[in-house]
């Protein structure tokens, strides 16, 4: 079992080196040697997990569909709201998240790996899907459409926000777009009970840390 522990962080260090090298330099000027330098780990090592450049950026974009620290709620599409907003919270705390990001708008690397976006879609989609069928969405609202718009807009928040002089916080921005979303697909009985809050994302990680923690206690 430690045997098997230890692969396990040894790979979980060369996705997250690679991650960094691919934040800093794109995906077609990062080099194997800048990721082991930044792994301080041995070409065998590497070679042990992963044959190539090309298999770590897979293995970067096997990690961008995450839902860490995401609880079901009553409301379907506070679930929906909460993925959005706990990625936004992460992104730029985690190199792998942001990474699978600048790896989805490299031309290059799309061309070969394609992106995790239409995962994103379909997650977003289940989500609406049965919000619609529960009642919480206006009768006008496809959840298609929104599903496939809504990704795309987060995406553009994160890259136009990320790129300007004074960025501002990412979760805050994903936040005031729900706040212009939300008032045109929702019923007002739902409306008025979901929570946009930038600090909601923070709060669900630490509930989900602590009964991880209470769970595994003896």
């Amino acid at each position: 079992m430690a045997k098997q522990d230890r692969a396990v962080r040894t790979r979980r260090i060369f996705l997250e080196a690679a991650a960094e090298v691919f934040n800093e330099y794109g995906y077609e000027a990062a080099s194997i040697s800048v990721i082991l330098e930044r792994a301080q780990l041995t070409r065998g090592a590497l070679y042990f997990h992963f044959t190539s450049k090309e298999a770590l950026a897979q293995g970067v974009l096997e990690e961008a569909v995450t839902t860490q620290g995401f609880t079901p709620q009553t409301y379907k599409v506070q679930d929906w709201i909460d993925l959005a907003l706990l990625l936004a919270y992460r992104l730029p705390r985690e190199p792998l998240l942001s990474a699978s990001i600048r790896l989805s708008v490299d031309p290059k690397a799309r061309s070969l790996f394609g992106t995790r976006w239409p995962d994103w879609i379909q997650l977003s989609l289940d989500l609406l899907v049965a919000a619609k069928e529960r009642g919480e969405l206006q009768p006008h609202a496809e959840p298609a459409t929104i599903a496939r718009l809504f990704v795309g807009a987060w995406t553009g928040v994160h890259l136009v926000s990320s790129s300007l002089p004074h960025q501002g916080d990412l979760v805050t921005e994903v936040s005031e777009l729900f706040a212009l979303v939300l008032p045109s697909i929702t019923v007002p009985g739902v409306l008025a009970k979901l929570d946009i809050s930038p600090h909601r994302p923070e709060r669900l990680l630490a509930a989900s840390t602590a009964s991880q923690v209470a769970s595994s206690a003896p």
